[in-house]
């Protein structure tokens, strides 16, 4: 009597388990976390169901094939997109959150946002087989094989150039070469953010007192975009920059402008992630774009617009001054490196 209880019992725990392996995912956590060998198929489903996503992006150019591109494979999904910077989209998401009106299903932004947002617990932590390529270091980890997001793009800063103003043997190949004397009164830095990060990399490498030094050699101070700084280099109005990315350089560079770029100690990397929002009106299409984006043909868009991508090895050591800091943190060091920035221009 006894085995037979044993016999029963295994046999009910048996059953019982095996539904709950072939038990379909229904909500936004079950989703987030399915791993099965059905789980593109019940995406797609789903997605289909739902007949549309809402993408909420800071990603220019680019972000348009994106969505075309996605379109091309899942016509059956409608795409809206809103664009704008992390200043946009931060009070943007939290409200809606706040409202109980949640709108976003994906998000693709800066770290700074990602951190934010996670740290009021409005993105939901995902798994996806994309992952695996990706290295430790450019994911934000959740729990066990989940993720709040993974770098899907990546600029690097270094020092850009006008080749006409400063010659071969003058380029600096190091945050120490930038105290060349010749270089004197050829550089200039600009007042955003990414200039900033640049500044609080050289006093993490180099010391405070290296600022210092720095600022003896007269570097001046532009309110311009990061586009609109490397055009005052193309024109000959600055010699160069250490806060200069590699994509735009290399884009200008094609179209003839006498502009080159080098890394130095590190190039800085101003990266771009892709996160699921927390209460995600439609699921299954927010983790299937969130596939492509950060899968194969989404990358390959990234790099057809210069972007580094955080899978890749390159010839030179990227620099995260963001990684292991909360966002409060975070807000922190850009104030002390703003703080650094103004001292090296102050006049």
């Amino acid at each position: 009597m006894k085995s037979l209880v044993i016999l029963f019992t295994f046999l009910l725990f048996a059953a019982s388990s095996g539904q709950a392996q072939t038990r379909k995912p229904r909500t936004l956590d079950e989703l987030a976390s399915y791993t099965g060998p059905d789980r593109q198929q019940i995406l797609v489903d789903g997605a289909k169901a739902e007949g549309k996503i809402v993408w909420y992006t800071s990603l220019s150019g680019v972000y348009r094939d994106m969505v075309d591109a996605f379109k091309r494979k899942y016509p059956f999904i409608e795409v809206d997109v809103f664009r704008g910077g992390s200043n946009d989209l931060t009070p943007r998401i939290i409200n809606e959150a706040q409202a109980g009106r949640p709108v976003a299903d994906a998000l693709e932004s800066t770290p700074g946002l990602l951190m934010a947002l996670r740290d009021r617990n409005l993105l939901k932590a995902y798994t996806s087989p994309e992952l695996a390529k990706f290295p430790d270091e450019a994911k934000g980890k959740a729990d066990g094989a989940r993720v709040f997001w993974v770098t899907d793009r990546e600029a690097y800063m270094g020092f850009g150039y006008n080749t006409r103003m400063i010659a071969a043997h003058e380029v600096p190949k190091s945050f120490q070469d930038l105290l060349r004397p010749e270089l004197k009164g050829k550089m200039a830095v600009t007042t955003e953010s990414s200039t900033s990060r640049v500044i609080g990399t050289m006093v993490k490498y180099k010391g405070e007192e290296y600022i210092k030094r720095l600022r003896a050699q007269e570097v001046r101070l532009f309110k311009a975009s990061s586009a609109g700084f490397l055009d005052l280099i193309a024109a000959g109005e600055v010699g160069g920059g250490p806060v200069v990315f590699q994509n735009q350089v290399a884009v200008k560079k094609e179209r003839g402008a006498p502009v080159d770029w080098v890394a130095l100690d590190v190039a800085v990397a101003n990266a771009g992630g892709s996160a699921i929002t927390a209460n995600a009106p439609h699921p299954h299409a927010a983790l299937l774009f969130t596939d492509f984006v950060i899968g194969p043909e989404g990358q390959k868009l990234m790099e057809q617009f210069r972007y580094g991508v955080a899978w890749k090895e390159y010839s030179f050591k990227r620099e995260y001054p963001e990684r292991g800091m909360t966002s409060v943190e975070y807000e922190k060091a850009e104030d002390r490196w703003m703080q650094a920035t103004r001292a090296l221009t102050k006049r």
